[in-house]
C-alpha cells in the first residue's frame, strides 16, 4: 500500500487492537489512537486530529455513538479531500447518519461499515464487513477491510449495513436466550449438558451461534468475546428501530430485559453467553 493510503485505528479495544495487528502482519503499519493512552502500541498518536492528518483512511472501533461522535468532533480540522473515514462501531442508525454528515461536509468520504465476528475472528483476520456508502469509496479502501477480514458485503445507501448489524444482533442474542433455557431444562432433567450439544448438532436448528456458543457456556467460561453490555446495547438499538417501524418485538425485548437485569448485577463486561447462568449448574 502507498503511503497515501497509510491506514489509522481509533479505538483499542478487543477488536481494535487485533485489527490493528492484521494490519500490521500484512505490512500496512497503521497509525493508533486509543482513549486511554496506550504509548507502547505500535504507530502510537497523541491525538485523533494527529490521527486524522497523519492517515487518509481512519477507522473506528469506539463504544457508542456518543465516542464515535465526540471523536469525529476532534478529528474535523484534519479531514477534507482525500480522507476516508470507516466508521466501525456498533452504533444507532440516527448516529450514523449524524457521523456521516459531519464527515461529509468537510468533503472527506464515509463508509458505515460495521462487522460481524468477535475476538477469535478479529485475531484471525476473519471479520466480515458490512459495508454502506459508495462503492468506488469501498474500492478506494479495500486493501484496508481486506487486511482484517474474510469477506465484505456492499449493503446498500447509508445506514443499510447498521440496520443489518443490529437485526442480525437480534438473531444472535436471542439464540444464546433460548440456548440458555433448553440448557436449563435439559440440566434440571438430569440429562447431561454434552448430550444435548450433540442431539442439537444432528438438528435443523443447529446454527453458527449454537457451535460457537454451546462449550462455553456448558465450561461456564463466559470470558468476553462480545460482551453482555454490547449486546444490550445492540438489542436497544434495534427495539428502537422496531419502534420507528410501528413494529412490536415481544421476544428481542424479553431478551433485553434480562441481559439489562444482569448488567444491572454487574455481569455487563462478561461475554453474552452469560445468560445462561441464570439457568445451569454447570455440570456436563
Amino acid at each position: 500500500m502507498s503511503s497515501s493510503l497509510r491506514p489509522g485505528i481509533a479505538g483499542l479495544g478487543i477488536i481494535g487492537q487485533r485489527v490493528a495487528a492484521s494490519l500490521r502482519a500484512k505490512g500496512l503499519a497503521p497509525a493508533t489512537w486509543n482513549r486511554t493512552p496506550r504509548p507502547e502500541e505500535p504507530g502510537w498518536t497523541d491525538s485523533p486530529a494527529a490521527l486524522a492528518r497523519d492517515c487518509s483512511i481512519i477507522q473506528l472501533f469506539v463504544t457508542d455513538g456518543r465516542a464515535v461522535l465526540g471523536l469525529l468532533e476532534k478529528m474535523l480540522p484534519e479531514l477534507g479531500p482525500g480522507k476516508t473515514v470507516i466508521q466501525s462501531s456498533t452504533i444507532s442508525l440516527a448516529d450514523t447518519h449524524a457521523a456521516a454528515k459531519l464527515v461529509t461536509g468537510t468533503g472527506a468520504a464515509f463508509l458505515d461499515a460495521p462487522f460481524t465476528g468477535s475476538k477469535d475472528a478479529a485475531t484471525g483476520g476473519q471479520l466480515v464487513y458490512y459495508v454502506a456508502g459508495e462503492p468506488e469509496v469501498l474500492e478506494a479502501v479495500r486493501p484496508v477491510l481486506e487486511a482484517s477480514s474474510k469477506d465484505i458485503l456492499l449493503c446498500g445507501t447509508m445506514g443499510s449495513a447498521t440496520v443489518l448489524k443490529l437485526v442480525t444482533n437480534m438473531v444472535s442474542s436471542t439464540i444464546v436466550g433460548i440456548l440458555s433455557e433448553a440448557m436449563g431444562i435439559t440440566a434440571a432433567q438430569g440429562i447431561a449438558l454434552t448430550k444435548f450439544q450433540a442431539a442439537l448438532e444432528r438438528n435443523a436448528a443447529a446454527s453458527g451461534v449454537s457451535k460457537l456458543k454451546i462449550p462455553s457456556m456448558i465450561a461456564a467460561d463466559f470470558t468476553p468475546h462480545f460482551s453482555l453490555k454490547n449486546m444490550l446495547k445492540d438489542a436497544s438499538f434495534a427495539l428502537q428501530l422496531g419502534s420507528e417501524s410501528g413494529l412490536q418485538l415481544p421476544i428481542l425485548s424479553i431478551v433485553a430485559e434480562g441481559m439489562a437485569a444482569m448488567a444491572s448485577n454487574g455481569q455487563g463486561e462478561e461475554d453474552f453467553s452469560v445468560m445462561a447462568a441464570n439457568y445451569l449448574p454447570f455440570r456436563s
